[in-house]
C-alpha cells in the first residue's frame, strides 16, 4: 500500500478534532490535513475549511475535487446528517458510522431502548416528550435523580437532582428551552468509566478505557457535565469486569446492528458505572472518543491511525488486526473551564512543557494572535508518562502555569494514586 502524500479531511471544531487532527498532521506520509470546520488553535498546523458539520453535500464535494483520501467524521451532527452514508455511495473512504447505526449513541432514548431490549444492565429510567408526564414519574421517583435531553450538547442539559423540587423545576426548564424529549433515570453510585472499542461494523478491539469525572467539582460534586477529566487505562476495571464489557455489552450491541444490516463503523464508547458490589450498569453509549479523553487514549495507540482507520473503511479490519498495540503507558487529562466569562487572555500556553499535549474547545484568537475563551469549557490538559502517578504529577505543574480569567477545574483527577 502507498502511504504517501496522503491527504485527511476531519470533520468537527471541538477538542477531539484537535487532538486527531494534531496526530495526523505528524505523519510524514500525509501531506494535507483539512478541518471542517475545525477552531482557531487547529489553524496553526492544519487548514480549517469553513464548512458546517452538518452540510455533508458540500463537505462531499469538498472531499472529491481535493482528492481527500480518508474522512473522519467525529462530530455528532455529521453523523446524524448521514455523511457516511452519503460519502460511501460516492465512493468516498470514510471513517464514521452511518447515521441509522449511530442513532443508539447519539440518541440516549434509543440507546436506552437497546440496552433493555439486549438484557444489558442499566439504571431504571423513563422516556418523556409531555412534560405533564415527566413530572408525574418525577413525583413518583427515588431520588437522587439524573435528567438529561435525548441528545448532549455543551449547554445546561443534565442534572443530578436530589428533590421532587429540583427535579420538577429542571423539568420544565428543559421543556421550555425547546426539549421534546427527556430521559429521567435513576442515579447509580459507583465508580465512572468509559470502555473503548473499535469496529468495522462485524470484528472489534479493544482500545482502553478510561475513569471518567463528569461532575464540574472535586470529589462529584456540582453540575454534571459532558466531562472534566480522566485518566487511562482505568486500573479500577478489572480483566473479569472488561471481559464481560467486551462479550456482554460491546458484542451484542455490534452483532444486533449488523444483524439489522447498519453495522456500526468506527469507535464505539461503552460509558458505565461500577458499582460497589462490583456489579457494572451501563448508562450510554457514545459515538467516538470523548472531548475531554480523546488525547488521553490516543496516546495510548501504539498504531498508525491511518492504516488503522483505513483497514475498518474498506473491510479489512479482521484479516489486519487480530490484535491492537496499545502502550503500557498512562494518560491524565483535565479540562480548564471559564464558566460565564468570555474573552478572557489565556497566558501560559507557550510555557507548558514540551510533552504536554493543549487540546482546544472553543477559544478564539485576537489581533494579538493570544488565545481568548469564548465561556464553558476551554481547554483539554494532557500528560502521558510511565505511571497515573507521575502523570498526574506533571499534569498539575503544567496547570498551574495557565492562567485566565474564571479558571476552574478539578484537582483531583487520579488523586488516590498518590
Amino acid at each position: 500500500m502507498n502511504l504517501n502524500n496522503k491527504k485527511v479531511l476531519i470533520v468537527g471544531n471541538s477538542a477531539k478534532e484537535h487532538a486527531l487532527a494534531k496526530v495526523f498532521s505528524e505523519y510524514p506520509f500525509v501531506e494535507k490535513v483539512y478541518l471542517a470546520p475545525g477552531n482557531s488553535a487547529t489553524g496553526e498546523f492544519c487548514e480549517n475549511v469553513d464548512i458546517r458539520p452538518d452540510s455533508v453535500s458540500e463537505l462531499l464535494e469538498f472531499a472529491m475535487e481535493n482528492a481527500v483520501n480518508l474522512t473522519i467524521a467525529t462530530d455528532e451532527k455529521a453523523i446524524k446528517a448521514d455523511i457516511s452514508t452519503l460519502f460511501q455511495q460516492n465512493g468516498q473512504m470514510i471513517f464514521a458510522p452511518s447515521a441509522q447505526s449511530a442513532q443508539y449513541a447519539i440518541s440516549k432514548s434509543a440507546g436506552k431502548r437497546l440496552l433493555y431490549k439486549l438484557h444489558i444492565p442499566t439504571p431504571r429510567f423513563g422516556i418523556f416528550e409531555k412534560q405533564q408526564l415527566a413530572a408525574d414519574y418525577v413525583k413518583k421517583s427515588s431520588y437522587p435523580l439524573v435528567i438529561r435531553t435525548d441528545e448532549s450538547t455543551e449547554g445546561a442539559d443534565r442534572q443530578v437532582c436530589n428533590t421532587v423540587q429540583t427535579a420538577s423545576v429542571f423539568v420544565e426548564d428543559l421543556f421550555l428551552s425547546g426539549a421534546n424529549k427527556i430521559i429521567l433515570e435513576d442515579f447509580v453510585y459507583g465508580h465512572e468509566f468509559i470502555y473503548y472499542v473499535i469496529t468495522d461494523g462485524y470484528h472489534f478491539l479493544p482500545l482502553t478505557s478510561c475513569a471518567n469525572y463528569k461532575f464540574m467539582e472535586n470529589g462529584n460534586g456540582g453540575v454534571l457535565t459532558p466531562g472534566m477529566g480522566a485518566y487511562c487505562p482505568d486500573y479500577k476495571l478489572s480483566y473479569e469486569i472488561q471481559e464481560k464489557l467486551l462479550y456482554e455489552v460491546a458484542s451484542p450491541v455490534i452483532e444486533t446492528l449488523a444483524r439489522r444490516e447498519t453495522p456500526y463503523l468506527g469507535i464505539l464508547g461503552i460509558e458505565g458505572v461500577i458499582e460497589n458490589d462490583g456489579t457494572y450498569s451501563i448508562l450510554e453509549l457514545k459515538p467516538f472518543l470523548a472531548n475531554h479523553d480523546c488525547q488521553a487514549v490516543l496516546n495510548l495507540i501504539d498504531e498508525n491511525l491511518y492504516t488503522l482507520f483505513e483497514a475498518c473503511a474498506i473491510g479489512s479490519f479482521a484479516d489486519d488486526y487480530e490484535t491492537l498495540n496499545i502502550s503500557d503507558r498512562a494518560s491524565v487529562s483535565c479540562v480548564l473551564s471559564s464558566g460565564k466569562l468570555k474573552d478572557s487572555v489565556i497566558s501560559g500556553l507557550d510555557v507548558v512543557d514540551d510533552d504536554i499535549n493543549i487540546n482546544h474547545f472553543n477559544t478564539k484568537r485576537n489581533e494579538y494572535f493570544e488565545y481568548l475563551t469564548s465561556g464553558g469549557r476551554s481547554l483539554v490538559i494532557t500528560k502521558t508518562s510511565s505511571t497515573l502517578t507521575r502523570a498526574r504529577e506533571l499534569l498539575y505543574e503544567n496547570i498551574d502555569v495557565i492562567n485566565f480569567s474564571g479558571k476552574k477545574y478539578r484537582n483531583d483527577i487520579c488523586k488516590f494514586t498518590d
